[in-house]
């Protein structure tokens, strides 16, 4: 808390004094008894107490009105942000072999799926400046989330992405042609897509190359991630014996992915665990940077009758007491 006019507090070293002169002014009456003794005895009556401490109120209402003419204010610090900003398009592969169980994450097997979508959330955390959306692909490809500040709720969408959503098999080149689509009329310093996959385009009518071709003419850079170990990877299918364990080799396109990134000006990358894959995007967060011109100004809330009703309180409740029950009478 600070206060607009700290100087008024001064008049709080006034208060002391203000308590001292009704005693400093007491006159003393003289009347003549032949002994005090007997009166010496006798205590001052609870009213008289009571009435003490109700003038008491007067000197602390003073205060509370002292502290409430210095204006104290609780201000908080908004930011503004100016940028040019990157506006980046995550495009996550959701086919079928997205189940693979070969990317351990803190000791536990987990989906390949599974694994990317906590990645890919800690990459969200870090750009808290730019714009992102979320393109997902398997047989098909659309926008699950389109550019937004909001990354609560692009979030929310990672939470969602669930193997199978957009068909079994892998059309890498609608991956990039809906996400190209989304940033083709953007103004942004930087576009950029981060494609992931786990396998080679098998689908969709518009070939990986040619998607590549045209996020280029759109000053579109493209980073590929291949993610996926190099052993065959185990997948949970149900059996007749129940649930076994089944192993399938890996089959990733890397020529195809690294050609796109080469020809976008993109990187390609391969992350065969899940150490790996969290560098890689970590790698990427530190590519995509702009220079972001930030402006901070305090906003206060005047918390004026925080201390003034208080005040006028206490001396409504002085005022109605030494009127009525504990009334002084000359």
């Amino acid at each position: 808390m600070t206060f607009a006019d700290p100087w008024l507090l001064l008049l709080l070293v006034l208060l002391p004094g203000l308590v001292a002169l009704p005693l400093l002014r007491q006159t003393t009456a003289a009347v003549r008894f032949s002994s005090l003794h007997r009166f010496k005895r006798i205590g001052p009556s609870r009213s008289l107490l009571v009435r003490r401490g109700i003038l008491s109120l007067r000197y602390l209402s003073l205060a509370l009105l002292v502290v409430a003419a210095a204006r104290p204010q609780v201000g908080h610090k908004p930011r503004v942000i100016r940028t040019e900003g990157v506006d980046i398009i995550l495009a996550v592969d959701t086919s079928g072999s997205m189940r693979a169980l070969d990317l351990e994450w803190n000791g536990k097997r987990r989906t390949r799926l599974e694994v990317v979508k906590d990645v890919v959330s800690e990459f969200i955390r870090a750009r808290e400046d730019d714009r992102l959306g979320l393109v997902v692909f398997g047989q098909e490809a659309f926008t699950q989330c389109p550019l937004t500040l909001d990354h609560g709720v692009l979030l929310q969408f990672i939470e969602q992405l669930e193997i199978g959503m957009a068909g079994d098999r892998t059309a890498i080149g609608s991956g990039i042609g809906v996400a190209a689509n989304r940033l083709k009329k953007l103004s942004a310093k930087s576009k950029v897509i981060i494609l992931l996959t786990d396998g080679r385009n098998n689908a969709g009518s518009l070939t990986p190359a040619k998607a590549a071709e045209i996020a280029k003419t759109l000053s579109i850079k493209v980073y590929t991630v291949a993610a996926g170990g190099t052993e065959p990877a185990p997948f949970l299918e149900e059996t007749i014996f129940g649930k076994r364990y089944v192993y399938q080799d890996v089959d990733i396109d890397e020529t195809g992915l690294r050609e796109i990134a080469t020809v976008t000006n993109g990187k390609y990358f391969r992350a065969t665990d899940a150490a790996s894959l969290r560098d890689v995007y970590r790698e990427i967060d530190g590519l995509e940077r702009t220079e972001v011109e930030m402006k901070a100004f305090m906003e206060y809330d005047e918390k004026l009758t925080w201390f003034a009703l208080p005040a006028l309180l206490l001396v409504i409740v002085e005022t109605v007491l030494l009127h009525t029950r504990y009334r002084k009478i000359p």
